[in-house]
């Protein structure tokens, strides 16, 4: 299995449970949190968007557990990765925002809106030049509408959304993410170069340590010291 697969339905069940259980994300908002970050004009570290999914003093009840669920959430991250890359390759929608019915059958999109929100600040000053341009500007109107929804503060929120007005948004902050990763995609790049110049930053480990002979928590199949475990690895 490579470690770009999508996850499937059961392992999406299982990490979903995991977080309802353990995190203060949904699963619903993990995925909003992973593609803004991913969309990101520079690359954001493991050590620092892992501790606001988990919190920073969290610990895994054992080795297996952790390398069971970061490999789940390495898949899930490179697997959107790689439908946002080729969704502007292919000028193709490939990726879709992970989005829960409630027991009505009604998409609301609210917490996925939260987690891209919430991804975005991890780089604020990075996202102040998409929302200051205008003419790309407007494609993260959708996710902030369906973010402060509900806002304790009422002048944050946006005028009442109907049922049918509720279904354009969810369809225009589905195009706005691929917009979104498209605009930001030279910064990526002058970023990746920059990076290989001056030489990657240290990586600090979350969580128990991985022996080098343990498989990869990836998901690729391969021992440690083979894979993420070599210096030039980045996922």
């Amino acid at each position: 299995m490579s470690f770009t697969d999508a996850l499937s339905d059961s392992e999406v069940d299982q990490l979903a449970a995991f977080l309802a259980n353990n995190a203060a994300m949904t699963m619903e908002e993990l995925d909003g949190y992973f593609a803004a970050l991913i969309c990101s004009p520079r690359y954001i570290s493991m050590s620092e968007y892992f501790p606001q999914i988990l919190g920073k003093d969290f610990s895994f009840s054992s080795n297996h557990e952790a390398e069971l669920i970061i490999g789940l959430l390495f898949r899930h991250w490179n697997a959107i990765t790689d439908q946002l890359q080729s969704s502007i390759e292919q000028n193709d929608v490939l990726y879709l925002p992970l989005l829960y019915q409630n027991a009505d059958g009604i998409v609301y999109g609210n917490e996925w809106a939260s987690g891209f929100m919430h991804g975005t600040r991890m780089s604020q000053i990075d996202w102040n030049m998409l929302l200051d341009d205008e003419n790309h500007g407007g494609s993260l109107v959708p996710m902030m509408m369906l973010a402060y929804e509900h806002h304790a503060d009422p002048e944050m929120r946006p005028p009442p959304i109907s049922p049918e007005k509720r279904e354009d948004i969810l369809a225009l902050m589905t195009a706005g993410v691929i917009q979104i990763f498209r605009y930001f995609e030279p910064y990526r790049a002058l970023f990746a170069q920059q990076v290989s110049m001056e030489g990657a930053t240290p990586f600090r480990r979350v969580g128990p340590k991985i022996g080098r002979n343990d498989p990869c928590p990836c998901g690729s199949g391969k021992k440690y010291k083979a894979c993420c475990g070599e210096r030039r690895t980045m996922h």
